[in-house]
C-alpha cells in the first residue's frame, strides 16, 4: 500500500505561509518602525504581508 502524498515528511514540506504568528508579526512591524517597545495591543495587530 502506497502512502498519501499529503503525508510528507516536515523537511520536505515548504510551502511559505500566508498567517504569521503573533510574535512573528510584531517582529516584522519592529523591523518594519510601526512598533514601539512597550507598545500594549491585545487585539487588532496591523495588518502585515508574510515574507517570501
Amino acid at each position: 500500500m502506497s502512502k498519501h502524498p499529503s503525508l510528507k515528511g516536515a523537511s520536505t514540506i515548504r510551502q511559505s505561509r500566508n498567517v504569521l504568528k503573533r510574535f512573528e508579526r510584531i517582529n516584522q512591524l519592529k523591523e518594519e518602525g510601526r512598533w514601539k517597545e512597550g507598545q500594549k495591543v491585545i487585539s487588532a495587530l496591523p495588518k502585515t504581508k508574510p515574507e517570501e
